[in-house]
């Protein structure tokens, strides 16, 4: 994710950006105490078959997402790959950035109040099962998932994390997802941001203060501003006062990440004001399309056979259904890379 700030809820709401600690989504995990770590590994939504695993992909998910069956078989060739030390455990230990409160749809507590969903979650279960190995789910807070992985404790993190350079230095990654922030307007407007910040002229915009998206819509304001246009920034306390002021029309969109979008349409779409998606951006900006990708320690020989994993899953059709199932299409990768380009030092 995004520069050291707060933990994972400060995490995604400041754009996954990079640093140290990213900012978490909106609905999000503020900090927490430095110690704190659960491993989930009853009521799990994987079950093993004689052909294969089943995943339940959106289980439990409270309507976040649409629920789905995925079957995986244990690929041997890729299985080979995976540490000795790892396939001897007969565990793939998953960790999540999420507590305290868990940020939707990445991952948060099921509807029956025990058991951990989310987009990351599942795409750890199916990895599992591509290994053929048990997916066990080790929760902590955002902090204490680095902690986890640099120890040895946790195999790898899926948790929304950003690949920046900086966090090479320690980490090895497998890519799995687009890194962007989105624009969220009500579904009655016609507006799009369509990749161009012209389109932002005469428009009233809110955005997080402090975060990477601010950083990058104030630079678009002052574009504008050189032009002779104009683009109103907005800010307000928390999210449901952004979202009054968007339903309301106070606002024309809501500049944010685009997973916390993906989670308030599902929670808008049966109400007087459902939202839509009015185009996405990098989280990196317009030289590099920022990336999320599983973490592993520097070194332990995980990142090539997660990616292998990631990359059988895109190739037999379940990851598309994975996106789909969580509303995150919009931030699919064609292919999974081992420690692609992060974002830059200079950005972090």
């Amino acid at each position: 994710m995004s520069t050291a700030t707060s933990k994972f809820t400060t995490n995604l709401t400041r754009a996954i950006a990079t640093g140290t600690a990213l900012v978490a989504l909106a609905a999000g995990l503020s900090a927490c105490s430095s110690g704190s770590s659960a491993s989930t590994n009853a009521a799990d939504t994987s079950t093993t078959g004689g052909s294969g695993t089943t995943v339940a992909v959106g289980a439990l998910s409270n309507g976040a997402a649409t629920e789905v069956d995925l079957k995986v078989d244990q690929v041997d060739s890729i299985r080979s790959e995976v540490p000795a030390a790892v396939l001897g455990r007969g565990q793939l230990v998953i960790g999540l950035g999420l507590l305290p409160s868990g940020a939707p749809p990445l991952g948060y507590i099921g509807s029956d109040q025990k058991t951990l969903t989310g987009s990351e979650a599942d795409l750890g279960r199916l990895v599992a099962a591509v290994f053929g190995l048990k997916p066990v789910l080790d929760n902590a807070t955002w902090d204490n998932l680095f902690v986890g992985i640099d120890s040895g404790k946790t195999d790898a993190g899926f948790s929304n994390i950003t690949d920046t350079e900086q966090r090479k230095t320690k980490y090895d990654f497998a890519s799995y997802r687009e890194d962007n922030l989105g624009f969220e307007v009500l579904k009655s407007s016609s507006w799009n941001f369509d990749g161009n910040y012209e389109n932002l002229a005469g428009k009233t915009v809110a955005v997080g203060s402090g975060t990477n998206q601010e950083k990058i819509l104030l630079q678009w304001q002052t574009q504008l501003k050189g032009e002779g246009k104009t683009l109103t920034v907005k800010y307000f306390p928390d999210q449901n006062t952004t979202y009054l002021a968007l339903s309301s029309g106070k606002i024309d969109a809501y500049f944010t990440p685009n997973p916390s979008i993906a989670y308030h349409i599902t929670q808008t779409a049966n109400t007087p004001s459902p939202t839509r998606s009015a185009g996405k951006y990098s989280g990196a900006g317009t030289t590099l399309q920022g990336l999320i990708a599983a973490t592993t320690k520097k070194g332990s020989g995980l990142a090539k056979p997660i990616a292998d994993a990631i990359n059988y899953l895109i190739k037999n059709g379940q990851y598309t259904k994975w996106l789909a199932a969580w509303g995150l299409s919009n931030e699919a990768v064609t292919t999974s890379e081992v420690n692609p380009p992060g974002l830059p030092l200079t950005n972090s």
